[in-house]
């Protein structure tokens, strides 16, 4: 049960919007199921001769019983809650009784006050309410609401046990502040696919990701097309700054400007300058990496970030989660189209895992903003070829940091941060299937065109190091490629059984999806073997088909004394 407050100025207009049509006419049936006093609420939901202004006139009484420089410029409370997808439909009655824990629990109109503030609840949807509020007591006071969205997330969490509905994860105020509902309804009409706070959030952590300094942080903010004004103090030092993007005005013409601890609480200056020192980038004579190059780089971090994820060291761990968000940003930036749209929402999804209480220790980031940095430097990558393979090896690894990020949240009580590490592993798996396809369909080739002793050599390396696994591993797709990345690291003059050995030490492989695919990574990485490889045609031992008759009379034919043989 999902509670989202809000306040604003217009209590008739979004009474007017709660008992219309709704912008896709989706309002049904709209009425009021509970009221501060319902004889007093009339409900043009169900009384014909009820209407809009009646219903406001009453709610914003005490309001306007007040002197004008007493009423406060934003006097409406509202809160929508929404049952989650899956839960049974709660009756009039049940809604009703979750609209007074609710105004009760957030300080509005505790039970038994009979001064409390004017309120009512209406539905208007199977699946939620809005409770409206006026912000000024039956005896003119303003009531105490301090931490009014904590208290309703807590009587929700409550009233979800009390009810029989899903249970779902408890807050702990680090996660990044939503959208209000006036927020997705102007991005609705201007036609954005989202409100600006989740964009601009998006476009300041990838300026920061792998960033070495704070003028290159705000540099690339204005590169990325960003509006963006500092906050100065008279020593004309830097004090905090704001974004907006361009074309999103309010009423008055004027930017909607966002300042970073509005985005997120670790965007603020003061915590993004922590970040920087922390994880200090050298930036003199930095040679530009390709693509592919930088991807590789980028694995050896990751794989330390799984170990000490495991290691539970809790300073050193919360940086190894700031680190790899950054390195899913970089990325998310540079990704083909093929895999970005799945990269991103991992790294919007894994966002949220990077906060906790608990402060990073310094300097233990550094590898993969390094590896972050790289990544940006090196520009977009394309979906095929080395990039191509090189992105699939690194979101091989990326899958097994989050789902260990997912564990050192979980064992830490963090069920939020570890909901939203499983889901970024789940966007990086499908990410990963895209990205990996083409170069493990060129191993498969190179395996099926081996012949039976060397397919049969590398069988017996493998029952022989793993036997444990041996079954699994045949049975798992990707079998061919582990034979052919086998195949080709013995061509580059490396012995499969120690190369093998050497790899299976470097981490443990229960927790693998497919243990194959770990393995043709790890080998790949440790012996620099291309990750897209060309197939091989010159090879004594490759298998090659047999021409058919007709094109052994036709060669025959062309090549008789006295005749030349025919342009091509």
């Amino acid at each position: 049960m999902v509670p989202d407050i809000s306040t604003g100025s217009r209590t008739y207009g979004l009474l007017t919007y709660l008992y219309g049509p709704g912008r896709r006419d989706e309002h049904t049936d709209p009425h009021i199921v509970a009221a501060w006093q319902p004889i007093l609420a009339p409900d043009p939901g169900r009384n014909p001769a009820a209407t809009l202004k009646q219903l406001t006139d009453r709610l914003d009484l005490p309001v306007l019983a007040l002197p004008a420089g007493r009423r406060p410029q934003r006097h409406v409370w509202h809160c929508p809650v929404r049952t989650a997808p899956g839960d049974r439909l709660l009756t009039d009655a049940e809604w009703g009784e979750v609209a007074r824990r609710i105004v009760h629990a957030t300080g509005i109109a505790e039970i038994g006050d009979d001064q409390a503030c004017r309120w009512i609840a209406v539905r208007h949807a199977p699946d939620h309410i809005h409770i409206v509020a006026t912000l000024k007591r039956q005896d003119g006071r303003s009531p105490r609401r301090h931490n009014d969205s904590a208290r309703a997330q807590a009587e929700c969490r409550q009233i979800e046990k009390d009810l029989g509905l899903q249970q779902l994860n408890p807050g702990d105020r680090t996660a990044a502040q939503r959208p209000t509902s006036a927020e997705r309804s102007k991005a609705e009409r201007a036609g954005r696919a989202e409100p600006p706070r989740e964009t601009l959030r998006e476009a300041v952590r990838q300026a920061l990701a792998g960033a070495a300094t704070e003028d290159e942080f705000f540099a690339r903010l204005t590169a990325a097309g960003l509006r963006v004004e500092k906050r100065l103090a008279p020593s004309g030092d830097t004090l905090g700054y704001k974004v907006a993007l361009p074309g999103d005005r309010n009423r008055a013409g004027e930017p909607v400007w966002f300042s970073g601890s509005k985005l997120a609480p670790d965007l603020s200056l003061p915590k993004i300058r922590q970040r920087l020192a922390a994880g200090a980038l050298d930036t003199e004579d930095e040679p530009r990496p390709r693509p592919a190059a930088a991807r590789r780089d980028a694995v050896a971090p990751a794989v330390r970030a799984v170990t000490v994820l495991d290691q539970d060291d809790e300073g050193t761990a919360v940086a190894q989660l700031v680190g790899t968000g950054e390195l899913l940003d970089a990325l998310a930036k540079t990704a083909p189209v093929t895999t970005r749209r799945e990269l991103s929402q991992a790294a919007r999804a894994f966002e949220r895992a990077t906060r906790t209480h608990e402060r990073a220790a310094r300097a233990d980031h550094r590898a993969l903003r390094s590896a972050a940095r790289g990544v940006l430097r090196a520009g977009d990558a394309l979906g095929r070829g080395e990039d191509g393979g090189t992105t699939a090896m690194v979101l091989s690894t990326l899958v097994l940091v989050t789902l260990a990020a997912a564990r050192w949240h979980s064992a830490h009580g963090h069920a939020q941060q570890a909901a939203a590490a499983r889901q970024a592993a789940q966007h990086l798996r499908t990410a990963y299937q895209t990205a990996a396809a083409p170069p493990l369909k060129a191993m498969r080739h190179h395996a099926q065109r081996l012949p039976d002793p060397v397919r049969d050599q590398h069988t017996t390396t493998v029952t022989t190091v793993l036997p444990e696994y041996a079954d699994r591993l045949r049975q798992e797709t990707g079998w061919d490629a582990l034979i052919a990345t086998l195949d080709q690291a013995q061509q580059a003059g490396h012995d499969p059984t120690t190369l093998l050995k050497t790899v299976v030490e470097q981490r443990e492989l229960d927790t693998a999806d497919n243990v194959n695919d770990v393995l043709i990574w790890r080998i790949r990485h440790t012996t620099g073997l291309p990750t897209a490889p060309k197939p091989v045609t010159d090879r004594a031992s490759v298998r090659t088909r047999a021409p058919k008759p007709a094109e052994t009379a036709a060669r025959t034919i062309s090549t008789l004394p006295g005749q030349r043989r025919p342009r091509r």
